[in-house]
């Protein structure tokens, strides 16, 4: 292709409605006809990055291999397309004024008033293309974060009116993603928001091409060609977007509404192909059709947010399917496990994940949870700070250095198993300090580890300040916590397993980020494959006769 198509995705109505899906799943229709096709977010928050903020505030924050801190749809992108997303797929408000205050700092503007028409909306449209412009994509799909009408993403609405201009109407086009709801009382749907919303967004200059429609019941010929006509787009162009089962049938849902299809023609490309979806087709029938299951407990601290471990969850959909297993995922505060509630809430689990997460609430549940996994074989993988905990315990109750801790809960412990890096203790800003992105990992030969990936050298990416201190490192191999994952240029020690456990491991990375629909990542799937093992293993013995 000749010119780089652009596509720009708002929402109206109401937030979380699921434009990222929504991109997502047009991106993946796109991708299967061999489109060269890739996603960004824009987010109108004044944050440079999310890497500062609580999960609690704006769900997870997921880690690019180039080390962006970036939004959580970032990884639904990944996870759809199996295509590495990077720094330039999501742009803040604060990166946005960051930059151009940075320019007029030294001097760029020529003495000009610095206004957000031009110089904001300019940064925005020049971020915007920089995908486009790159050579390596035939379409861009644009998401606008928040809703039309919001006044912090006013200045996105603009560059999009302007770019709509400038790039004429076959080279982009924009779809507008609205809620239609239903009103039990009076037994119907409503498109009056949809119409408020649609007339908010043409008050700023821009006409949607087309409407997704989010709905819990069908809409019906009559409320398509209502919507049509006081929305100003085709029929065809108004598409539905009911509640799924799961997040995984939208493609094939916005296949059937023909959503690829009118965009490729308003688009002025060719409709000429099928969408090759037999790989994603042959993982929908896996997850849906489950020949076992196995309940795997997430020890976390910020589990009443179902989007702060969301990477964890959907790796967990994949590792499923792979093994045709049904995954129940209990959350667990680890704030609430102690000694008393311990087996009422973890002794019937199949396997154990403590996840990542930040500060000292919760950290000893979390370390309770390790200790009841390690001392009763059940399987166990530790990511981040849950592999610095795995540390912690042994250190404590196999090692007996009862004060053993990491200096980020307790800076003058006596035993500092876990300790701040040594480049990262004169530190004192937060944002984009931490270890980010890929880096290289070396296994030990004839590890668990090194099984599961089936190859010596691995790239992981990572989102943490504090290490494993190699000062206890032989204290702890000696005692059976042996590391068998080594970054190569620090000698940092990326992974820890147990000689004497089936299934123990603790990982300094984080490789929920890197499991795709496409690619499973190994670490999940062998997870559950040992998890299941042990559910038929722990069934039978419940079965046995009683000697």
């Amino acid at each position: 292709m000749a010119e780089t198509k652009y596509i720009f995705v708002t929402g109206g109505v109401s937030s979380s409605l699921g434009k990222g899906i929504i991109a997502a799943s047009l991106a993946k229709l796109l991708q299967a006809r061999g489109f060269k096709t890739t996603i960004q977010k824009l987010d109108p928050y004044i944050n440079v990055d999310p890497g500062t903020l609580n999960p609690y505030e704006h769900g997870e924050c997921y880690v690019t291999d180039d080390g962006a801190e970036t939004d959580l749809d970032l990884g639904h992108y990944e996870r759809f397309l199996n295509v590495n997303t990077s720094q330039a797929n999501n742009v803040t408000t604060g990166r946005i004024y960051q930059s151009v205050i940075e320019k007029e700092r030294r001097g760029e503007f020529l003495g000009k008033t610095v206004q957000v028409v031009p110089h904001i909306t300019n940064e925005i449209k020049e971020r915007i293309q920089l995908l486009g412009n790159n050579g390596d994509y035939d379409i861009v799909i644009t998401e606008i974060g928040g809703t039309v009408g919001d006044i912090e993403s006013l200045p996105y609405i603009e560059a999009v009116r302007q770019l709509k201009w400038e790039l004429g109407d076959e080279n982009a086009l924009v779809i507008h993603l609205t809620l239609v709801p239903y009103l039990a009382a009076a037994g119907e749907l409503k498109t009056k928001p949809t119409q408020h919303s649609v007339k908010t967004l043409m008050e700023s200059g821009i006409k949607a091409d087309i409407l997704v429609c989010r709905t819990e019941h069908e809409l019906s010929d009559d409320i398509r060609r209502k919507l049509a006509i006081f929305c100003n787009v085709r029929q065809e162009a108004v598409i539905q977007s009911i509640d799924a089962d799961t997040i995984y049938d939208v493609p094939n849902m916005m296949l059937e509404e023909g959503l690829d299809t009118v965009t490729l023609k308003k688009l002025g490309l060719p409709d000429d192909t099928t969408p090759k979806l037999e790989r994603w087709n042959e993982f929908l029938k896996r997850h849906k059709n489950p020949k076992a299951e196995v309940n795997i407990g997430l020890i976390g601290k910020y589990v009443e947010l179902q989007d702060s471990y969301k990477s964890i969850l959907e790796a967990f959909i994949h590792a499923g399917a792979e093994n045709e297993v049904k995954v129940n995922v209990e959350s667990i505060h680890s704030e609430f496990i102690n000694e008393n509630t311990i087996h009422h809430k973890i002794a019937h689990l199949d396997g154990i994940l403590v996840a990542p997460g930040f500060g000292e609430r919760g950290i000893e549940g979390k370390i309770d949870a390790v200790r009841f996994a390690r001392e009763n074989k059940i399987p166990f993988l530790g990511i981040c700070l849950g592999m610095q905990m795995a540390v912690i315990e042994f250190a404590r109750n196999v090692l007996q250095l009862k004060a053993a801790n990491s200096t980020e809960m307790d800076p003058e412990t006596q035993h500092p198993v876990i300790d701040l890096m040594e480049e990262q203790k004169n530190i004192t800003q937060k944002g984009g300090t931490m270890r980010l992105g890929a880096w290289d990992c070396h296994l030990s030969e004839d590890s668990l580890i090194s099984r599961i990936y089936g190859k010596a050298d691995i790239k992981e990416r990572h989102r943490h300040r504090f290490e494993y201190n190699n000062k206890y490192k032989e204290h702890l191999e000696k005692a059976g916590m042996l590391s068998t994952g080594i970054n190569p240029d620090t000698g940092l020690v990326e992974v820890v397993e147990l000689k004497d456990h089936p299934w123990f491991i603790g990982v300094q990375y984080h490789p929920e980020y890197k499991s795709t629909v496409a690619s499973p990542h190994p670490l999940f799937v062998d997870f559950i494959k040992a998890a299941l093992t042990y559910s038929k293993k722990k069934n039978s013995a419940s079965l046995a006769p009683n000697q």
